[in-house]
């Protein structure tokens, strides 16, 4: 499918405390806006990896690192397209060994913990769409201080409305993006 066929908009999120955001962008993957075919997250998933293998930063990683609820299925497909392994950061504080905490401000439960020894390794981030970017710098940041190397993001989906893209780019990691609403 090209960008144009990709279903993906802005819905205003209801009951939400200030300080937290009011829009979610809402995607075919989410399974919100329809039903979803399995056959679906194996697309995107390859058209993620392929479009990250087309980018210009293109590393070849060693691990995908997932983010917990919306990255969960980008991540999964993409594992399947590339044959690569992954991890899922959680929002569940875990009493496991090489844990580390990153934020996502805008969340009603902030704090997201990756598991793992992540030192050395190669990392693709991916995640379902980037608005502000600060979830994702501040987990690039927890990354580099644990000796990971952070080659770049994948998410199906970009804010264009935000700077999130920007944000990445003050700190080095590139964006790769299958369609931007």
């Amino acid at each position: 499918m090209s960008q144009q066929e990709y279903s993906a908009q802005r819905v205003g999120r209801l009951g939400v405390p200030s300080g937290t955001r009011a829009v979610r962008i809402v995607h075919e993957l989410d399974g919100i806006l329809g039903e979803v075919p399995p056959q679906a997250l194996l697309c995107r998933g390859v058209e993620l990896w392929s479009a990250w293998r087309a980018h210009e930063a293109y590393a070849l990683p060693d691990l995908l690192l997932g983010l917990d609820a919306g990255g969960i299925l980008p991540t999964v497909g993409v594992a399947l397209a590339s044959g690569l392994p992954y991890r899922l950061a959680w929002k569940l504080d875990l009493d496991l060994p090489h844990k580390a905490k990153f934020t996502e401000p805008h969340a009603r439960r902030m704090d997201v913990f990756t598991y793992g020894d992540l030192a050395s390794k190669r990392l693709l981030l991916v995640d379902d769409e980037v608005t502000s970017g600060r979830t994702l710098e501040n987990l690039v940041s927890v990354l580099r201080s644990a000796g990971a190397q952070v080659l770049g993001v994948a998410c199906l989906i970009e804010d264009g409305g935000a700077d999130g893209r920007e944000r990445l780019a003050n700190v080095e990691v590139p964006l790769c993006t299958l369609t931007k609403i």
